[in-house]
């Protein structure tokens, strides 16, 4: 599903954070962006030259990373890459890849988790167990991560005295649950890396850790970039973060001046503002100024409408959570059904819930092979993502490829090819032109030109 409240927002975490991956030299990154100290912020990342929209300026692996708990089985957990049959691990039977090439160079990161997972089994820990597992089972290995030429893991800021009692007895049961899952491999505390500390771990992968997409910007597992968390927070970014596999790209989307900071969004910002800052002060311990905030510039056209309306309509989206199997779908597109017919005259469709209804109802025709509604609830979306997508933005780009995909799959090829346009306008500044998304909707472009009917 790709509605607002399961997209994977580009995230980072106040005040430090390093990776350099192969892709990209020490020399290339350094010449593009530098650490800086932010005023009020802590450390941040500034650009070193004037660049242009589009502009890639870093781009690197994992220091570790791991695929979500919800995705196990279904993507490779090396490239993380969908695949309808994937080879599972012979010891463990719960790691999947693509082919003997993926699972190979994954085992150095698999070698000993596989005895963890098949001690606790049937249980399965937490996306962030597994991934402190992994750092710890790395820093035993003691191999050296050039992604952490701009800082360190050690440098990672936790922020854990400023967490709420809640979240420090959160974090406190983590420690507990992967205390029994590293027990088969590391039995006694003092075995652990020296100086390390669980509680402290916990909270650096807590505010530091991406949500790693894939193309459809869907969640597909965790990772820590360290370098990457120098980036500070806007609501209005001037960067975005986009992936290929588990790696990371970060690219301009707008004109920078040399010496301007770099930021980029924590969070989905189709909330309005109070509920932005909330999100960001429980887990990032800070409340935003950004400009977007201080303006509060589009809260009246998120909560436009009858505000009855919409909390119901917000109470509902809550209440379907993630459909699985057909009759749950059918369920949940009754819902929306019912929901968009009674507020067809209370809320427009530029209200975030009206449109999360949409989304949602979009996705549950999809799913159901309802192709003609889900282009109809589709088409409605465009305009709202406009309003609150503005500029370059990969989440607008990719919802007009899916819409292109319907208006395709309707023989509408001069609109698909005109939706394609204006999405591959977008992806080539989020994107590049190399990306595996991109290369996706020229293919799609070329099937469109071959429907058109010879002149």
């Amino acid at each position: 599903m790709v509605p607002a409240a399961t997209r994977a927002a580009s995230r980072g975490a106040r005040g430090g954070k390093g990776p350099v991956g192969p892709g990209a030299s020490l020399r290339s990154v350094q010449a593009a962006m530098e650490k800086f100290a932010s005023p009020g912020k802590g450390n941040g990342l500034r650009s070193s030259k004037a660049v242009k929209p589009g502009e890639l300026l870093y781009r690197a692996e994992p220091f570790a990373y791991t695929v979500s708990k919800k995705r196990l089985g279904g993507v490779c957990e090396r490239c993380l890459r969908r695949k309808d049959r994937l080879l599972r691990c012979s010891q463990c039977k719960v790691a999947r890849y693509c082919d003997v090439r993926c699972q190979k160079e994954a085992w150095q990161d698999h070698k000993r988790e596989c005895k963890c997972i098949k001690s606790i089994e049937p249980n399965f820990p937490p996306d962030s167990v597994r991934l402190v597992g992994r750092i710890i089972f790395k820093l035993l290995r003691q191999s050296t991560c050039p992604s952490e030429e701009l800082y360190s893991l050690s440098d990672l800021q936790s922020n854990f005295d400023k967490l709420s009692e809640e979240m420090k007895d959160g974090l406190g049961h983590l420690a507990r649950t992967l205390q029994l899952y590293l027990k088969v491999e590391i039995p006694e505390a003092s075995q652990l890396p020296p100086a390390l500390d669980i509680l402290q771990t916990f909270a650096k992968v807590t505010c530091n850790c991406f949500s790693i997409s894939n193309g459809e910007m869907q969640n597909v597992g965790v990772g820590l970039y360290p370098s990457m968390s120098l980036l500070n927070n806007s609501c209005d970014p001037n960067c975005v973060i986009v992936f290929e596999g588990p790696r990371l790209h970060l690219r301009c989307i707008r004109d920078i001046e040399m010496g301007e900071e770099l930021t980029i969004s924590y969070i989905e910002t189709m909330m309005p503002t109070p509920d932005r800052q909330q999100h960001l002060k429980r887990q990032y311990c800070f409340e935003c100024d950004c400009p977007m905030c201080h303006s509060q510039s589009k809260d009246a056209d998120m909560l436009a409408g009858d505000e009855q309306a919409w909390k119901e309509a917000k109470e509902a989206i809550n209440k379907m959570g993630a459909p699985k199997s057909q009759e749950e779908w059918e369920q949940a597109l009754v819902t929306c059904q019912m929901i968009l017919k009674n507020n067809a005259t209370h809320l427009p469709d530029t209200n975030i819930y009206q449109l999360k209804v949409l989304d949602f109802a979009m996705d549950a025709c999809i799913n159901l092979g309802l192709l003609e509604e889900a282009l109809l609830y589709g088409h409605r979306t465009l305009e709202p993502y406009r309003v609150y997508y503005s500029g370059f933005h990969p989440l607008r780009a990719v919802q007009m490829m899916r819409v292109a995909k319907l208006q395709c799959s309707h023989d509408l090829f001069p609109q698909a090819l005109e939706t394609l346009k204006e999405a591959y306008d977008i992806m080539k500044v989020t994107h590049g032109t190399e990306h595996s998304l991109v290369q996706d909707l020229m293919m799609l472009k070329e099937d469109c030109e071959a429907g058109l009917p010879l002149e």
